[in-house]
């Protein structure tokens, strides 16, 4: 196998209106998060963990219709809550399909209270390994994950 790097970056914008706490609150809280982050009904859940805090791991495996089984691995380096300020979230993660790594990232999310609702901002940078080529995929399917993050905040 050739050893490789592919480096890419995304940015994502909405705005909800939703208050900063209450999107927060759909990152923070395990069983909110359950409702939005997910892979639909093409994907069986097999292993889940939750620890939400600054050092926290979370952990989540799916198994797709087709067999193939992802696996998201986090870790929290920066967590602040919203106040009457911006909040933000900062993490890394591992992917893997089935056993092989297929890509490293690192993420913020940005809150910012605007009027009555929420700006939202999402950068990620994704390395993307030994021939992997996400093609957009990544950021296709965080836009689809942001999507059901809007429709469980109602907007």
């Amino acid at each position: 196998m050739s050893r490789s790097v592919t480096h890419a970056s995304f940015t994502i914008t909405r705005r909800w209106n939703a208050s900063p706490a209450r999107v927060f609150a759909a990152f923070a809280d395990q069983k909110m998060k359950d409702v939005w982050f997910n892979g639909g009904p093409d994907c069986e859940i097999v292993s889940r963990s939750f620890d939400f805090r600054e050092g926290g791991k979370e952990h989540e495996a799916g198994r797709w219709s087709n067999g193939v089984v992802s696996k998201f691995d986090c870790i929290y380096l920066d967590i602040v809550p919203p106040t009457n300020e911006a909040g933000r979230i900062i993490y890394s993660y591992v992917m893997h399909l089935d056993d092989r790594k297929i890509s490293v990232s690192q993420a913020a999310i940005e809150l910012i209270p605007d009027g009555d609702g929420t700006k939202f901002l999402l950068t990620e940078y994704g390395d993307y390994l030994d021939g992997y080529d996400d093609a957009g995929g990544r950021e296709q399917g965080t836009n689809l994950l942001i999507d059901a993050l809007a429709k469980y905040l109602g907007g």
